[in-house]
């Protein structure tokens, strides 16, 4: 009865709300409606109001978003008489409405996230078996030694815990291959592999033929082992000691959960923070997906699984047949099969990973189109909107989630727009300046106080239209081809790990020059009309300056084609962790352990030390977190000696053998405190004033920068099609998802 009460007022409300909306009402009320409601939104903005006032805030601020929708339908639209202008106002209206429309379902699923309470606790008795599986297609031995040690050292019941390595690099298709090249190769990985899971006590498994890619490879995994709940670990994700307890209490207590999903964590700089020099300083990307999204989702029993990182049940994957592998993000439709048969899931914000990201524009570029593409799959053949078994609002979740990946084609429309008016004086937005300031331009302001308000501490200003626009580019053909024919994609495996010896032209950036081009001579050609057609002078203002806006985003993303120079293939992680440096068998020398990498570390001796030379015999002893037991020893060579006259820093390598890999995997992940406060450093608001003029001062210097290499560069190679640009493609998906 109270809820149908509570269904009914909220009715009524809407429908109160939306009545008064419609309402005609002069340029100069509407000016000040909705600059009342920009000053409500901007105090509980400054005084970092939350509680009860983040709806005050929502509902105050949709009034300017209402409003503006309403009038760009009634009264904007380009007439009938032009067809071709019309045909052109259409599409923008229909970019724009689709903008308004995620706007609204992007606030359900944010208005309210949660956090969860910690896992209970169980004795180990009453605690399920568990699987562990790690991936792998043309993972380095290295990046799997680090990544299986660390799941081999899960803090668990040794009797209960199952480490397997899914080798889909090594299969019988691989190995008998008739190029004898990929079957050598083949061959000496399985060889190598087997022989590493021997030495680290870990099941190696392979199959016979790489059918439907990842969730083929989980499947096969699912068939050879009987652990109550299974973990997934991509091959470069190595968990922490505490994963387990943070996770698995949480099925005891729900019979129904089916995923306990955790964030994604990465040690190294996607393209775009590495080359803009932010990656010490600004948000990552994938925090506003995995501090406020997913926690958003959770709230409505729509958390999803993301492919690594977390617990599922095993019995509820065996409902649904497994992994489901119909697209090419077998993690989301998975998540998408399981709650459509009424099981649960549930996010833990607390990073248990640390990972790898693409390092280059060409590897991010495959990466997303994967993704980009894999949902749109899930769009168009699972269809969640009409999917029986979700909820009302695990729909508008899952739809908001795919439609996502539609941004490309609005930003595409978005960017030619101001240019039809521009070059062409194609009128496709009929509106006054007075009109288009009372309106417009206080909806623009709106939404950047909403994106503020909503996701400041994980997302500064511009960054997510710069990220838009540097995958836009060429996900737009990405989208038009699974359109076109929804089962065509196959996987491809992200290139991980690639070094650079110099900075150079990405082999993406041909596109990016071309736009900024093109936008930079509109800009030209808007000032000459201002000073020479004045009667035209106001809608020139209006459309120069979104012309002027798309401009900057260009200028910036040229900061992001020019690689940066990595040599380093393996990122160094904060610790804050004690040694001993052993030196030549007998003299022994206190360490502090500041930062380590796969490959090597960096110590601060906690008191002085003879001159080492490059001969001597080194081990580094690795003590536990409080500095009194030790966890085990690894040879080292001395790389480096730096410092000052007070301090003195040695650079050190690791000389491991693969049984050794778990006194790195200890030293880098039984502590992840360091990390999680770089991760809160970093988190940290930056103002709609202060981040526009920091973004504005990267469009300006990095075009510069971008031209002297476009003129200098001679080997720069030309753009590869989008299928290219990632790593090497895995064999293509057959069954299900076609060939």
């Amino acid at each position: 009865m109270r809820a149908s009460f509570a269904g009914i007022l909220w009715l009524l409300s809407a429908a109160a709300f939306l009545f008064l909306i419609a309402q005609p009402i002069s340029t100069d009320v509407q000016w000040l409606t909705a600059a009342t409601a920009i000053g409500i939104g901007v105090c509980i903005y400054v005084l970092r109001l939350q509680g009860p006032w983040r709806f005050v805030f929502l509902a105050v601020t949709s009034v300017v978003v209402l409003r503006y929708a309403y009038w760009r339908t009634t009264a904007t639209l380009p007439s009938l008489d032009d067809p071709l202008s019309f045909v052109l106002g259409m599409t923008l209206y229909g970019a724009e409405m689709y903008c308004l429309l995620m706007l609204a379902m992007s606030l359900f699923v944010v208005a309210d996230p949660i956090d969860r309470a910690p896992a209970p606790f169980y004795p180990d008795a009453d605690l399920p078996s568990v699987d562990v599986f790690v991936p792998s297609y043309n993972e380095s031995s290295e990046i799997l030694s680090l990544t299986l040690s660390a799941a081999k050292a899960l803090d668990y019941p040794a009797e209960k815990l199952t480490v397997w390595l899914l080798d889909d690099g090594g299969t019988d298709q691989k190995r008998l291959s008739r190029d004898p090249k990929v079957a050598a190769a083949a061959i000496r990985r399985s060889e190598e592999l087997q022989e590493l899971c021997r030495a680290l006590g870990v099941s190696y498994l392979t199959r016979a033929a790489n059918l439907h890619a990842k969730a083929g490879n989980l499947n096969n995994g699912l068939a050879n082992s009987r652990g109550e709940l299974v973990v997934v670990f991509d091959a470069d994700h190595a968990p922490a000691r505490e994963f387990l307890q943070e996770t698995v209490g949480h099925f005891k207590r729900d019979p129904k959960l089916f995923l306990v999903q955790t964030p994604h964590f990465f040690s190294n700089p996607d393209p775009l923070e590495k080359n803009l020099g932010t990656f010490r300083s600004m948000p990552s990307e994938n925090e506003m997906f995995y501090h406020t999204i997913q926690k958003g989702l959770d709230k409505w029993n729509a958390a999803f699984f993301c492919g690594s990182a977390a617990v599922l049940r095993r019995a509820a994957l065996e409902r649904v047949g497994g992994f489901s592998g119909v697209s090419i993000t077998e993690d989301c439709e998975t998540a998408l099969d399981l709650h459509s048969k009424g099981w649960n899931s549930l996010y833990v914000d607390k990073p248990m990973v640390t990972g790898l990201q693409p390092d280059t524009l060409a590897s991010f570029i495959g990466q997303r189109s994967r993704w980009c593409r894999g949902m749109i799959q899930i769009l168009l053949l699972k269809t969640p909107a009409f999917r029986s078994g979700l909820t009302f609002a695990q729909r508008i979740c899952y739809m908001s989630s795919g439609m996502f990946w539609f941004f490309p084609i609005m930003r595409m429309i978005f960017l030619v727009s101001p240019l039809l008016f521009i070059l062409f004086d194609f009128k496709i937005f009929n509106a006054s300046v007075d009109e288009f300031v009372s309106y417009t331009v206080t909806y623009l302001v709106v939404g950047e106080l909403m994106r503020n308000y909503l996701y400041g501490r994980v997302r500064w200003p511009w960054v997510s239209d710069l990220y838009e626009y540097i995958q836009s580019v060429y996900l737009f053909r990405a989208i038009l081809s699974v359109i076109v024919n929804p089962r065509r994609p196959t996987f491809n495996v992200t290139d991980k790990g690639q070094t650079l010896d110099r900075d150079r032209l990405s082999e993406l950036a041909w596109p990016y020059f071309l736009i900024f081009g093109v936008l930079a001579v509109a800009m030209g050609v808007a000032v000459y009309r201002f000073q020479t057609e004045p009667e035209i002078g106001g809608m020139l203002l209006v459309v120069g300056a979104w012309n002027l806006m798309n401009l900057i985003v260009a200028g910036a993303a040229l900061g992001v084609v020019v690689e940066r120079r990595e040599r380093r293939q393996s990122p160094r992680l904060s610790t804050a962790r004690r040694g001993v440096l052993v030196v030549d068998g007998s003299q022994r020398f206190a360490v502090d352990v500041d930062d380590v990498s796969l490959s090597g570390a960096r110590l601060l001796p906690k008191a002085a030390m003879p001159a080492l030379g490059r001969a001597a015999s080194l081990r580094l002893e690795v003590l536990d977190e409080d500095g009194l037991e030790l966890r085990g020893a690894v040879p080292v060579s001395l790389v480096d000696v730096s410092g000052s006259d007070t301090e003195t820093v040695l650079g050190i390598r690791f000389d491991a053998s693969p049984t050794e890999y778990g006194v790195i995997a200890d030293l880098m992940l039984a502590d992840m405190e360091p990390i999680r406060q770089q991760r809160a450093r970093r988190r940290r608001s930056r103002g709609i004033v202060s981040g526009s003029l920091g973004f504005i001062r990267w469009s300006v210097a990095h075009p510069l920068n971008a031209l002297r290499h476009l003129v200098f560069d001679r080997d720069h190679s030309q753009a590869r099609d989008i299928e290219s640009a990632a790593a090497p493609e895995r064999a293509p998906n057959t069954g299900a998802v076609g060939a």
